[in-house]
């Protein structure tokens, strides 16, 4: 990146991680993006870059083989980094303001039937500590639709089980209180009673419930890795992550008749639309039933 680029990033790194509360991730994402035009436009700062410039640099990744998703990240990035600079009146007009992104179709996200999650449970070898962990995770993952950093994150004291509830901290620091079932409440007991309080526990890491055998917090990889392995043992022949038992928890609220405000309140969406995308099983059984029953399908 050019001298004439990096205060500029610098700055909007600091916009972003002290006024938006953006994530590590998320900030580290959106700084990637902006490298990208930076490498691209060596010989323009970034007040000279303009319409014409951005629409050549998106033809330029789209030949460089990069999918419309990730395309349209890139240009999300883009386009909050020039919102930036007319926030701080480093320029006066927006070149991204009439850019548009590739046309995407949603994605409907992998689900996991209520039997298959039985058999995963079931799976787990109870008879070690590392057992007790680990359905403790899965059964908290799928009774509270929780994100796998909000579940590596979560502390002592944000379990309420006098009241069946969590308090989870999100996605920009935003608070949600969220239920957890009876069958998860249990398993955390377990596990913590018989568990975690014999381990030796790494300084730092105290306030976290889930931790690994080295008493240290436990970390994402760690997650991932145990639900694929989980997979395998069983022969489930699905792709299936941390994050496939918060869409399967959304998936079977909602099968089940929920109201879909009250789980978009539980995922902690900001927007209605975003919860929406779980509401793609109702339609294809509405579907089904019209090609069965319906004279005229």
């Amino acid at each position: 990146m050019t001298a004439q680029w990096q205060p500029f990033v610098r700055q909007f790194e600091g916009y972003l991680k002290l006024e938006r509360s953006l994530s590590k991730n998320t900030v580290q994402a959106y700084l990637n993006d902006i490298g990208k035009l930076a490498q691209y436009s060596e010989s323009h700062t970034p007040q000279t870059v303009d319409e014409v410039h951005l629409q050549n640099f998106l033809e330029w990744v789209n030949s460089l083989g990069m999918t419309p998703h990730s395309q349209a990240r890139l240009l999300s990035g883009i386009k909050a980094f020039y919102k930036y600079l007319m926030l701080e009146d480093v320029i006066r007009h927006d070149p991204t303001a009439t850019l548009e992104g590739p046309k995407l179709g949603r994605k409907l996200p992998d689900t996991l039937s209520v039997l298959e999650i039985d058999q995963l449970l079931s799976a787990i070898d109870m008879s070690t500590p590392e057992g007790q962990r680990n359905r403790a995770m899965l059964e908290v993952l799928y009774s509270s639709g929780l994100r796998v950093s909000e579940l590596t994150d979560l502390k002592m004291t944000h379990i309420y089980f006098d009241l069946g509830f969590l308090r989870i901290i999100g996605k920009g620091n935003k608070e949600r209180l969220v239920p957890i079932g009876r069958d998860a409440l249990k398993h955390l007991r377990l596990y913590l009673d018989g568990v975690r309080v014999h381990l030796n526990i790494q300084k730092g890491a105290e306030p976290f419930v889930f931790l690994n055998r080295r008493g240290g917090k436990i970390s994402r990889i760690t997650v991932f890795n145990f639900i694929k392995q989980l997979a395998e043992d069983i022969g489930l022949k699905k792709s299936i992550s941390p994050h496939t038992f918060r869409h399967s928890f959304a998936t079977h609220l909602i099968e089940g008749g929920a109201d879909l405000r009250a789980v978009q309140e539980m995922l902690g969406h900001e927007s209605i639309t975003t919860t929406e995308i779980y509401t793609h099983l109702d339609r294809d059984y509405l579907k089904q039933v019209i090609q069965d029953y319906h004279p005229r399908s």
